[in-house]
C-alpha cells in the first residue's frame, strides 16, 4: 500500500466535504503556514493544521516549557518542562502526523529577521502575546503582503481575525486599521499577570487553523475585514467590520528596520536587573515594593520589601514609604513598571525609581 493510499484514507473524512475533495487535499499539502508562538493558541493551531495536512508547518518560538504553561499548552507534558517549546512541538506532531514537514525557528523574532523568516511562508498564524512582537508581525506581513490570522487572549475574552487579504470588494486591511497605535505594555495585562481561562485559548487556536484551512481551500467566508470577539462567561460571540484607515501610510522597508518595537511599546520606567539590585542594595538604602495583589504567591519575607498591591496604588495618591531609592516588582515585570509610573508620578520626578526586570523570579 503506497503513500497515496495512507494519504487519503488519514484525510478520507476530509476529502469526503462538499467543496473541498481531492483536489482542497492537495492545496493544504501544497501550503507553506508558520505559526508564530508555541503556547495556549499555536500549540491547538498546530495540532489541527498538521491533522489537516498542511504539507510544511514553520514553528517559531524561542521559549522554554514552564510548569505554568501546562492548563492551556496541551503539546506538552510535565516530562518537556525546561526544554524548548519548539523541539518538542515538532516531536508530539510528528507523531501525530508523519507525513508533515516541520521547519523550526528557536529564535525571538525581530526586526532584523523577521521579513526573511516569514517571506518563506504562504501564510502566518499570530500566537504571540505581547504588544512588541504583534505590532512588529503586522507590520512585517503587510510588507511582505501575506495573509495573517490574527488571535489574542485574556481572562475570558478571546479575539480572532483575518488581515491582508482583498474581500470581493477589493477591500483590504490590516491589525493597524483596527489598532492603529500601539498600547503601553502595562496597560493590558498578560496571561501571567492577568491571568487565562485554560480552554480559551484552545477556543481561539483552534479557530485560527478553521481560518488558515478555510483560507487555503476557499472553503466558505473567511473572517477577512472582521473580528470576531468570544466571551466564555456567557459564551456570546460577537463579530465586528474593520474598515481601512485612507489616511494610514504602510510602513516601508527602511523604517521597519530602524523601528524599535520593544520601545514602541515601553514606559518611560527604567528597569534594574537582578544584578544591578544586588549592588544597589549593598550600596544604598533601597525599598522594594511587591505590587501583587494579597493574594498572590510565594510571599517575599525580607526586610527591605513592602508589600502595596497595584490596586492600591492606582486608589491613592499619598502612600507612606521608607526613604530611599525605590524598585517595584511583580511576577513577571509588567505591573511593576506600571506601579513605578503611578510612584513617580504621586512622589516626584525627581524620586529614584525603578521596575526589577523579570519580576519575582529574579528574588527567589
Amino acid at each position: 500500500m503506497g503513500d497515496n493510499y495512507i494519504h487519503n484514507q488519514r484525510y478520507q473524512r476530509q476529502i469526503l466535504l462538499p467543496g473541498l475533495g481531492i483536489s482542497g487535499q492537495q492545496k493544504l499539502h501544497d501550503a507553506r503556514v508558520i505559526v508564530l508562538g508555541a503556547g495556549g493558541l499555536g500549540c491547538p493551531a498546530l495540532q489541527y493544521l498538521a491533522a489537516a495536512g498542511v504539507g510544511t508547518i514553520g514553528i517559531l518560538d524561542y521559549d522554554t516549557i514552564d510548569i505554568s504553561n501546562l492548563h492551556r499548552q496541551l503539546l506538552f507534558t510535565p516530562e518537556d518542562v525546561g526544554k524548548l517549546k519548539v523541539d518538542c512541538a515538532r516531536e508530539a506532531l510528528t507523531k501525530q502526523n508523519p507525513l508533515i514537514k516541520f521547519e523550526t525557528f528557536p529564535v525571538r523574532l525581530t526586526n532584523q529577521n523577521a521579513l526573511d523568516i516569514l517571506s518563506q511562508f504562504d501564510l502566518i498564524i499570530d500566537g504571540t502575546d505581547n504588544f512588541a512582537t504583534r505590532y512588529l508581525v503586522a507590520d512585517a506581513s503587510e510588507i511582505l503582503d501575506i495573509p495573517l490570522i490574527y488571535g489574542a487572549v485574556s481572562r475570558f475574552e478571546g479575539q480572532i481575525a483575518v488581515f491582508n487579504v482583498t474581500d470581493d470588494k477589493q477591500i483590504k486591511t490590516s491589525y493597524r486599521d483596527l489598532f492603529p497605535n500601539p498600547p503601553n505594555e502595562t496597560e493590558i495585562p498578560n496571561c501571567a499577570e492577568g491571568g487565562v481561562l485554560g480552554v480559551l485559548p484552545g477556543i481561539i487556536g483552534t479557530m485560527q487553523a478553521s481560518e488558515a484551512i478555510k483560507y487555503i481551500t476557499g472553503l466558505g467566508d473567511v473572517l477577512t475585514n472582521k473580528m470576531m470577539i468570544y466571551q466564555a462567561l456567557n459564551n456570546q460571540f460577537y463579530t465586528i467590520a474593520i474598515n481601512p484607515d485612507s489616511s494610514r501610510q504602510v510602513i516601508s522597508n527602511d523604517e521597519f528596520l530602524k523601528t524599535d518595537y520593544i520601545q514602541l511599546c515601553s514606559a518611560n520606567i527604567p528597569e534594574i536587573s537582578k544584578k544591578e539590585l544586588s549592588q544597589l542594595l549593598a550600596e544604598q538604602q533601597a525599598v522594594l515594593i511587591d505590587v501583587r495583589e494579597t493574594h498572590e504567591l510565594p510571599v517575599i519575607a525580607r526586610p527591605e520589601v513592602i508589600r502595596i498591591p497595584l490596586s492600591i496604588l492606582k486608589q491613592k495618591t499619598e502612600i507612606d514609604i521608607p526613604d530611599g531609592i525605590i524598585v517595584t516588582f511583580c511576577q513577571s515585570g509588567k505591573r511593576s513598571v506600571a506601579a513605578a509610573e503611578i510612584l513617580k508620578k504621586n512622589l516626584g520626578r525627581n524620586k529614584r525609581i525603578f521596575s526589577l526586570k523579570g519580576g519575582i523570579n529574579e528574588l527567589l
